[in-house]
């Protein structure tokens, strides 16, 4: 929403406004880019110029979005196809890409999403661990726990009574 104003604000015609992503109506010759950079960066974003930044950010936003809204997406699970279908690029180019802006594969970085997401929902407590390998497609709750594990050196359980040992009643604040 605070795009969406600062576009508002600045009369940038826009068709959609997504998570790392704006689509203009209007050619881009015709927006004071400096001022728009300006009012991003004032609010936290930054406007993202360079092609190759922009399939980073593209395969990023992509991955995250497929990993906490699978029902939105009728593809398989199958990254690479996916990412390769959205962005209309050679998914090879694209892996080597990400990995030189990056620092880390684009399986590495898939890794990391979903263990971030897990963490979350097992914070939130609101499903089992059973139901959580289900909604992130894990093969199983063995291969959740080891991804788990390995990336946090905490079984999820672990991690679970650890987070609860850390918080504090409100009466005892």
């Amino acid at each position: 929403m605070a795009v969406k104003d600062i576009l508002d604000r600045l009369s940038i015609s826009y068709i959609e406004v997504r998570l790392g992503e704006v689509i203009l109506k209007q050619p881009q010759k015709e927006i004071d880019i400096p001022v728009l950079k300006k009012e991003l960066e004032n609010i936290g974003f930054e406007l993202i110029e360079d092609q190759n930044v922009k399939y980073v950010e593209k395969i990023k936003s992509l991955i995250i979005n497929h990993i906490r809204y699978p029902e939105n997406y009728k593809t398989p699970y199958n990254f690479s196809y996916f990412i390769a279908e959205k962005t209309g690029k050679d998914y090879h180019y694209l892996s080597k890409l990400f990995s030189q802006k990056e620092g880390i594969t684009i399986e590495k970085f898939i890794i990391l999403q979903r263990v971030e997401y897990v963490k979350e929902l097992l914070i939130y407590d609101e499903y089992n661990l059973s139901e959580i390998a289900d909604k992130l497609n894990y093969s199983s709750i063995s291969h959740l726990s080891n991804q788990f594990k390995q990336v946090t050196g905490f079984s999820p359980s672990a991690f679970k009574k650890l987070q609860k040992s850390e918080r504090k009643p409100l009466d005892e604040l």
